[in-house]
């Protein structure tokens, strides 16, 4: 038997199964898958308010006069840092906490390791101190969280050499120091956030109801020194605004390809969180034996970026050969769930930013379209086979996608508009905020990034294909921003074609879904069938191999086998692509390389929770029902 390429490895570390968190747990991973006003007191805890409470905004104003600090750069600062949520006192996936991301080394309070091993700094501790609070305070109470960031702002302006009560432009040290970078090493891109905020402004409501406003200070630029910054030297391909550096993976790792140059055309951008630190991260894919790797790495703290692969060659990152093929893969620091009595609920502002940053950059580059048919998650990679083991489900349900649309310059809901429509594509986008707080089985209530699909329309009713509530289980999972065609519509409910049935979901006064009334096709079973099959992987068909000296078709390994699931007669699914691929497929066995591309052809679709492929040959294209008028 031939042996069989590689290219289906998967990264260390991304959850199929409960978080991991040490370094050798992360290698062990990889290896098991290759295969306004002042408060009258600053020191009171504010009561809750109502949605739309102006209280934070006069907690800012409060912590800003008593530190002496320009209200705008702290209010920019902590946007910068969570764009003013509290997150409940919960920790990001690296032990920052509460409105101005302060950092405890471990959220259990006993300073030893933030979530899974980390190497975040300990600001926390350190504006406790100044305050002369607990640190558990600053965790959980909004005002002292922001007394806190104000505190070290003033600490760090004077030990900066500069004044309190000078204006916001003197400040940009400060800033650079808050952020616990090296100024070459993120902390000019964090303080070059910062005052871009401070020049454009914001507002916002934040999920549990408090409103926030920074008026635009469209004032001189930042006084600050020039500082050297990582450029595009050592073949990055990066955007040069970003702190980004070269970390290379071993080359037993990835696939040395010349993509698209070979016929490897680019077409995804995966996203993929850690489940170890970004030094440990680091290490794992410059270890030979991890036989995984992806492109890109993004950081936490400070928005740092690697590139850890050069985009031409073919990181094992998917579990998917094809997918391998077609996509490049960024890495994320953080947990998906985490460990128990250590579960994060949110990832941090600046791996947001820093990442979108990035795949922009990569979507001009390659020619990819900024939408969730070509930027999709780890989570939405299917099996290759059925034989393959269990597929990883990171980012995980807190992965805020309506946010990184945002970023992207391609909000969910654009071009969205009327009512849905049996026949027609609904586009999930529900509400990461309170409003949308599906039962997560290992974690309390928390803005999610999914609605749950039931067998009827009725919250009662059974979650389809025996799914659960558990955060690994995808099964009755619809994730925002994906696409579907409306199979039916009762009151405030949706029923979607999803992974071969109908799967039911509350929508009430179009909370959670969009109609999508551009034009488009969708794929059905082809007239006089039953049903048809989907495959894992678009593989080229056996008399592709012949033209290739010193290849060898080998049936068990790459013949286009189908997975173990079908399209009923009757279903429709909505196309990532309105134009077929050819099925092809990286040869690369006993020192023989070639791209195998055949004459078969396969559509991508949205099959479920996961993507799938059909057959041209198989399907029929339709046109989708155009949405139904509001109003």
């Amino acid at each position: 038997m031939t042996p069989a390429p590689r290219h289906d490895r998967t990264p260390a570390g991304h959850p199929s199964g409960p978080g991991r968190s040490r370094p050798s747990r992360f290698v062990a991973a990889v290896v098991a898958v290759s295969t306004g006003l002042a408060l009258c007191s600053i020191a009171a805890s504010a009561a809750p308010e109502p949605p739309g409470s102006p209280a934070r905004q006069r907690q800012f104003a409060s912590a800003a006069a008593e530190f002496d600090v320009p209200p705008g750069v702290l209010l920019a600062v902590a946007y910068q840092q969570t764009r003013w949520e509290s997150h409940d006192g919960e920790p990001s996936t690296t032990g920052d906490y509460n409105v101005m991301g302060l950092t405890q080394a471990d959220p259990s309070g006993s300073n030893a390791e933030p979530p899974g091993g980390s190497s975040a700094p300990g600001t926390l501790a350190e504006a406790a101190t100044l305050l002369g609070r607990p640190a558990a305070q600053l965790r959980t109470d909004p005002l002292q969280s922001i007394r806190g960031g104000a505190a070290l702002l003033a600490k760090y302006q004077r030990e900066s050499g500069g004044s309190l009560g000078s204006g916001p432009t003197a400040w940009y040290n400060a800033v650079v120091r808050f952020s616990q970078a090296a100024p070459a090493a993120g902390g000019n891109v964090f303080a070059d956030r910062v005052f871009e905020t401070v020049r454009r402004g914001a507002a916002r409501t934040t999920a549990d109801g408090q409103t926030v406003r920074l008026a635009a200070d469209a004032g001189p630029a930042a006084d600050h020194p020039a500082t050297s910054r990582p450029g595009t030297s050592e073949d990055l391909a990066c955007p040069a605004t970003l702190n980004c550096r070269g970390a290379w993976a071993d080359g037993a790792n990835y696939a040395a390809t010349d993509r698209p140059a070979d016929g490897q055309r680019i077409e995804y951008i995966v996203v993929h969180d850690t489940e170890a630190s970004y030094d440990d991260t680091v290490e794992a894919f410059r270890d030979p034996a991890t036989g995984a790797s992806a492109h890109y790495l993004v950081g936490a703290h400070n928005g740092r970026v690697a590139q850890l692969v050069g985009t031409g060659n073919t990181a094992w990152h998917t579990g998917n050969r094809t997918f391998n093929m077609h996509s490049i893969g960024v890495e994320h620091e953080g947990w998906a769930l985490g460990r128990d009595g250590e579960r994060p609920t949110w990832y941090s502002e600046q791996l947001y930013r820093s990442s979108a940053e990035l795949t922009r950059f990569l979507a001009a580059k390659y020619g990819i379209p900024l939408d969730r048919q070509h930027v999709i998650g780890h989570d939405e990679i299917p099996k290759p086979v059925d034989s393959a083991p269990p597929m990883h489900w990171d980012p995980g349900t807190f992965w805020d996608w309506s946010h990184y649309l945002d970023l992207l310059g391609a909000p969910i809901r654009a071009g969205t508009g009327g009512s849905p429509s049996v026949g027609g594509k609904v586009v999930v986008a529900p509400p990461f905020d309170a409003r949308n707080q599906p039962p997560v089985a290992e974690v309390g209530p928390r803005p999610e990034n999914f609605v749950l699909l039931r067998t009827s329309p009725d919250e009662a009713a059974p979650l389809i294909n025996g799914g659960t509530n558990a955060a690994s289980d995808v099964r009755a999972k619809a994730v925002a921003g994906s696409s579907y065609v409306v199979a039916d519509l009762r009151g405030d409910w949706i029923a979607i074609w999803y992974d071969g049935v109908q799967g039911w979901f509350h929508d009430p006064d179009g909370r959670n879904a969009a109609a999508d009334p551009r034009p488009g096709l969708v794929a059905a079973p082809r007239p006089g069938v039953a049903s048809i099959p989907l495959y894992g992987r678009a593989f080229p068909e056996q008399a592709a191999y012949a033209g290739h000296p010193g290849v060898r078709y080998d049936a068990a390994t790459h013949a286009p086998v189908p997975l173990n699931l079908t399209v009923p007669a009757g279903q429709r699914y909505t196309l990532l692509s309105e134009t077929p691929v050819r099925g092809d497929n990286f040869y690369d066995v006993d020192g023989v390389r070639a791209v195998v591309t055949g004459e078969d052809t396969y559509y991508p679709v949205r099959y479920g929770h996961r993507l799938g492929f059909l057959k041209s040959t198989d399907v029929e294209l339709t046109a989708a029902a155009d949405p139904q008028p509001t109003g």
